[in-house]
């Protein structure tokens, strides 16, 4: 594997066998997430911390918590929407993406600060920034190769390693701070953290100078793009995507209990010394981070290995596997919901069970369905798309926030239950109607023996 490449210009060079713009999305989206996700660990915690403590809060409800909860992540990732818009139509993914990181850097500084006021300012400003940083620097990564590049499904593994190295280290540290010293302190904290990815990616525009670019109709090319109308195949895999979308939103719904549910969970019904210590409840906010490092490769290994058996590898059988796996995660949920009806208090390790099987469901779903969208969308409206795909991560938000606000009346254990059994019939379906799925992708994941490897996740040295 060689080192970087440095007779090409900079926009073309490589590292590692990949375009050193990628690792420049990498870093920026790192912090970008190191922000969000330590602001998201903080957030329902703040929201119900009683305001006479010595650390106040607002002294929501879990009820209130909740509901601005599932408000706020749907608003982040549906702004996505009017950002891709943005980027189609007048700046460009690259423009719009520092535009975003500005606002993000705004709106993270604005949290740091000890205002309710102050508070829905800042969300605002994030959810602004989200919108146009989110879906245009994924876009951009599958801009950095060409159609059918072998290269492509490891460039959006190792993109998104940068996603959860920053999700693993923000509930830790922003988490600590926030909870033990001042939740104002740890909201600052996550607001170095954006203006640490704002820096890297303006530093590393000169990787980018190929990719991300507005697309104008004053170029043949560009007319010729942006003029035609789509083709039967494009409209095809376009109606595709939009019935992935379905699957996306159920799988964050459940899955994004982590955030609300689960994180209230974890502070007021789990045992949570260890050692004489009682660990933070935010801090379990990162072991879904810790376990898709930790994991990555093994999960890429196994589905490479399987697709040489000839079993079925479909990125929509992945999905809906993925689905089936998150889904028996919350078995463990029910399990420390029964516990804590006959104890009293429910043991971490429960926790760390759902959190495990909650990761590997990701690790199938999550970055083929990235990989999937860049491969199927067309062109002239791929930040459009892209948009849509997390604006339906941003409804699955919200519909998580309401079944977590659900479970105040109905109960944990019946909630948890509920979403084993439902999401694990859900995911079954999906594989008995994956023919005709597949058939209207008309053959955008087909590619050619020699490039399987990289197509899961690993690079050939590591067959060796």
């Amino acid at each position: 594997m060689s080192n970087v490449s440095v007779s090409k210009s900079p926009s073309e060079r490589e590292l590692l066998g990949h375009p050193v713009g990628l690792y420049i999305l990498f870093f920026t989206e790192l912090w970008e997430r190191f922000s969000y996700y330590g602001m998201r660990a903080l957030f329902t915690l703040f929201l119900v911390a009683e305001t006479t403590s010595s650390n106040a809060g607002f002294g929501w409800t879990n009820e209130e918590a909740l509901a601005l909860y599932g408000w706020y992540t749907m608003l982040v990732y549906v702004s996505s929407i009017p950002g891709g818009w943005v980027a189609d139509r007048l700046l460009g993914q690259k423009k719009t993406v520092m535009v975003g990181g500005a606002l993000l850097c705004i709106g993270h500084a604005i949290l740091a600060l000890n205002s309710e006021t102050s508070f829905y300012v800042g969300c605002l400003f994030i959810i602004l920034g989200v919108g146009g940083l989110k879906p245009n620097i994924s876009s951009m990564v599958g801009g950095l190769y060409k159609e059918k590049d072998e290269r492509r499904d490891l460039g959006f593994y190792i993109f998104y390693m940068g996603i959860n190295i920053g999700g693993f280290i923000a509930p830790i540290a922003c988490g600590f701070v926030g909870e033990k010293i001042n939740w104002h302190y740890g909201f600052g904290l996550a607001a170095i953290g954006m203006f640490l990815g704002q820096a890297v990616y303006i530093w590393g525009q000169k990787y980018l100078k190929n990719v991300g670019n507005l697309i104008s109709k004053n170029d043949a090319a560009g007319k010729e793009l942006l003029d035609r109308p789509l083709t039967k195949i494009e409209k095809d895999r376009v109606v595709v995507l939009l019935l992935s979308f379905l699957l996306i939103i159920l799988f964050w719904a459940a899955f994004e209990q982590a955030g609300g549910l689960m994180n209230l969970y974890a502070k007021q019904k789990t045992d949570r010394a260890l050692f004489g210590y009682v660990i933070p409840a935010s801090v379990f906010q990162s072991v879904n981070s810790f376990f898709i490092i930790v994991l990555a490769t093994v999960v890429g290994r196994f589905w490479y290995k399987w697709k040489q058996k000839g079993k079925e590898a479909s990125s929509l059988f992945k999905m809906a596997v993925g689905i089936i796996v998150m889904a028996l995660g919350f078995g463990f949920m029910s399990a420390a919901s029964a516990q804590y009806e006959s104890t009293g208090s429910s043991a971490m390790y429960w926790l760390i069970l759902a959190y495990l099987f909650h990761t590997i469901g990701e690790l199938c779903a999550s970055p083929v369905s990235l990989s999937f969208i860049t491969k199927l969308a067309p062109l002239k409206y791929a930040s459009m798309i892209m948009g849509l795909y997390w604006a339906a991560t941003g409804f699955g938000n919200k519909i998580a926030a309401m079944i977590g606000e659900a479970a105040q009346d109905l109960g944990e254990f019946e909630i948890f239950t509920g979403i084993l059994i439902i999401w694990t019939l859900i995911g079954l379906v999906v594989i008995l109607l994956l023919k005709p799925l597949k058939r209207l992708t008309h053959g955008a994941e087909d590619l050619s023996p020699n490039v399987a490897i990289e197509d899961e996740g690993y690079s050939r040295e590591d067959k060796a």
